[in-house]
């Protein structure tokens, strides 16, 4: 799914380059290019939303290590007692393994899943706040588009064709 997007990039890239190459014949157009990751971990607030998301990552991996070693513990428990144990009992203890196994899985697929939604959440605000910088840029320096370069969509860039807008999203950053 991922290379299915970079080509679909590198594909938009090229349809957008080739287009305004053929408006370059007559006229100049300027354009800005970055890198969106370093945009985005250079904002003032991305450290203290990773920060945040790894406190929570750690809360659950604590609560899955703890749920794994009482189930490892129960586990013991059965392999030292089966021998002894009767055919009923066997049963119910084996019912009881299956039982904890299963929330456990589903506690860690919840996890994930809950994982995955706050990171979205957390990065929402920083996401916005870039397209907005972004915006404000592509606008006050009269740029027909902005390039992202990460993820080798654009693999080169002329810089004496295009502007590095990386130093103008930090100091907007910094406001």
């Amino acid at each position: 799914m991922k290379q299915f997007r970079h080509a679909i990039q590198r594909a938009v890239v090229v349809l957008i380059v080739c287009h305004f190459s053929l408006l370059t014949a007559s006229a100049q157009v300027r354009f800005g290019y970055f890198s969106y990751e370093s945009a985005l971990k250079a904002l003032p607030d991305y450290a203290l939303t990773q920060k945040r998301l790894a406190d929570l990552r750690q809360q659950y991996d604590t609560e899955m290590q703890r749920a794994e070693d009482e189930f490892n513990r129960k586990y013991e428990e059965f392999l030292d007692g089966q021998r002894e144990f009767a055919p009923s009992i066997l049963q119910k203890r084996q019912a009881e393994l299956q039982e904890i196994l299963n929330k456990n899985l589903a506690f860690k697929q919840e996890a994930n899943r809950l994982l995955a939604q706050a990171e979205s959440e957390a990065m929402a605000p920083l996401h916005e706040k870039l397209s907005t910088m972004l915006t404000a840029i592509g606008r006050e320096q009269g740029l027909a588009f902005i390039l992202n370069t990460d993820n080798y969509a654009c693999p080169y860039v002329d810089p004496e064709q295009g502007i590095n807008i990386e130093p103008l999203l930090k100091q907007a950053g910094n406001r």
